[in-house]
């Protein structure tokens, strides 16, 4: 029996039917390199019964404390069903892309049972029209809560779920499995009544060394990478529907290596960075609604080590940037995004990820959806609310070499991420094979249009590609910027 962290009891608790705290993880297969040319539903079913035991993730469930005393413990469910979590759909014809979007927001939107193991997969079929991808293509959508999982870990089941070759043989007979008896309600609320006469003097403790040690430099990062003054509102800024939209474009890493190589010293990252700020402008462009303020995100970099320690291996880090996206000429705006992320040393000194997870108690990933799910608007000195940034923009680790589910090669890879009151916009770049994918997450209210930012996104991205090989592709035409008008949904929010 293992207690919930502070944090994951708080995902739990801040749930609302608009807000889920639900991570999915998509990943789409060519069936073609099955032994047979088929893969059939129960083989998949049973491929994943054999792979229950290499996760406590899988059979655990919820216990809460009685009164709500302390915090929910994971117990194991006595009346685990493999059957209710693992479905089986098919897509409507044509089965096109738009219909895969919309079906998939739709299940990443609803909320999980509580009652059950926080986890489902559901395995899609139908997938005849798509563009790039092989026929008889089909999906495999594993959906989480992020208190059971962070992303990190969420790349472990991804892994456990896959092998590195086509032809592995029938899956193994699973291992028994007997679980544990839930604990007697007197019991947890026993617990729950001696944490809650120590826990007083146990926060005490924890805050005043928390205050010793990271105050100056906590407080350093809020006050000047959080809210930086002047931070303009977009349409991404309002409160959030419980409608979930998703697109997606794929991008070949080769040609993320050579965008870099126009401005020295930039990196992959500063190219997504860019090709995400480029489809921001061009979108509120396009609906009248680009500030004339930089836009901002927050963003996971990796760190360099301070002058005391200039061997030391460089951190992951949450850091506020701005995107530049009052720029106009895409270079330009590569090259504000490269100088900041060149800087970066200076915030690794004010905090860095090990300082982030001693004050939060959790992994970076973790870290920043608590952030964004519970800050995601603070209140200013000035009375009114201000967006902690315009957008977050964060990496999901894929496998970086081929992988096969029951024989089936997996050809690509994206997540489906959480978004608040406040944040409604998050970028998830994943990266397999040589190919990244840039997949933005928003509500049907404040994107009605997924498909036309999708296109942005690889308009932005053919500015740049335009500029790195001028004699083989043409730049797309660049929306005209007109005045501001701010947005309906921002006002109203």
């Amino acid at each position: 029996m293992q207690q919930l962290s502070a944090e994951d009891a708080r995902l739990i608790n801040t749930d609302t039917p608009q807000i889920q705290g639900n991570v999915s993880l998509i990943h789409i297969y060519d069936q073609s390199t099955v032994p047979g040319g088929t893969l059939r539903f129960k083989t998949v079913l049973a491929h994943i019964q054999s792979r229950l035991g290499l996760s406590p993730v899988f059979r655990r469930k919820l216990q809460r404390v009685p009164l709500g005393l302390d915090r929910p413990y994971w117990i194991d469910d006595e009346n685990f069903d493999i059957e209710y979590h693992v479905q089986h759909i098919a897509l409507p014809k044509p089965g096109d892309w738009r219909q895969f979007c919309i079906q998939i927001s739709r299940i990443h939107a609803r909320p999980l049972d509580l009652h059950r193991p926080l986890w489902e997969i559901y395995v899609v079929e139908g997938l005849d029209a798509f563009i790039d991808l092989p026929p008889g293509s089909f999906a495999l959508l594993t959906k989480t809560h992020h208190a059971a999982i962070d992303l990190d870990a969420g790349r472990e089941i991804t892994e456990l779920l896959h092998e590195l070759a086509a032809d592995v043989g029938a899956p193994p007979p699973p291992a028994p499995w007997f679980p544990r008896r839930a604990p007697h309600k007197s019991k947890l609320l026993r617990k729950g009544l001696v944490h809650s006469v120590s826990a007083p003097v146990a926060l005490a403790g924890t805050l005043l060394n928390a205050m010793g040690q990271f105050a100056p430099t906590a407080l350093a990062w809020v006050s000047q990478a959080l809210h930086p003054a002047g931070m303009p509102e977009t349409r991404f800024n309002a409160a959030v529907s419980p409608h979930r939209v998703f697109e997606t474009r794929r991008f070949a890493l080769d040609e993320f290596k050579a965008i870099r190589e126009l401005v020295p010293g930039a990196t992959v990252n500063d190219v997504v960075l860019a090709v995400c700020a480029g489809a921001m402008r061009r979108y509120l462009v396009r609906h009248d609604e680009l500030p004339e303020d930089s836009l901002t995100a927050i963003a996971p970099m990796y760190m360099r080590a301070g002058p005391r320690a200039p061997r030391a291996t460089p951190e992951l880090a949450w850091v506020h940037l701005r995107l530049a996206t009052q720029v106009a000429d895409p270079l330009q705006r590569l090259q504000a995004i490269c100088a900041q992320t060149a800087a970066s040393d200076i915030v690794q000194r004010a905090v860095g990820a090990s300082e982030m997870s001693a004050l939060t108690g959790h992994s970076p990933a973790a870290s920043l959806a608590i952030a964004s799910k519970l800050i995601g608007r603070e209140q200013s000195s000035a009375g009114r609310s201000t967006p902690l940034a315009s957008c977050i923009i964060t990496n999901v680790p894929g496998p970086e070499q081929a992988m096969y589910l029951c024989g089936a090669r997996l050809t690509y890879f994206s997540a489906i991420l959480p978004i608040s009151d406040g944040m409604g916009l998050v970028f998830a770049v994943t990266s397999y094979d040589g190919r990244i994918v840039i997949s933005p997450t928003s509500c049907r209210e404040l994107l009605p249009d997924p498909a036309v930012f999708a296109q942005d996104v690889r308009d932005s991205f053919q500015e740049l590609w335009a500029l790195a090989k001028p004699d083989r592709v043409k730049a797309p035409r660049s929306p005209r910027a007109r005045p501001t008008r701010r947005p309906a949904a921002a006002r109203a929010a």
